[in-house]
């Protein structure tokens, strides 16, 4: 898969999956809540870790740097 997701995007979708992560592990979240927003982690952290989001590809949008021809 081509990559659309750029560095700082990466890490923040990473960051993000790891505190939600935290918060399932040591119990504040619960519920309906935690299933979903531990599915919306685990979504974060792989797209953030391959460097492709399908749903950036579908809009035709990419937080890539572009690359100078030359």
């Amino acid at each position: 898969m081509k990559r659309n997701v750029g560095t700082i995007d990466r890490v923040l979708r990473v960051v993000i999956a790891l505190v939600i992560g935290v918060l399932l592990i040591t119990g504040q979240l619960s519920g309906a809540l935690a299933v979903i927003l531990g599915i919306v982690a685990l979504i974060l952290l792989v797209t953030g870790l391959a460097g492709s989001c399908p749903l950036y590809a579908a809009l035709g949008f990419s937080t890539c740097p572009r690359k100078a021809s030359g």
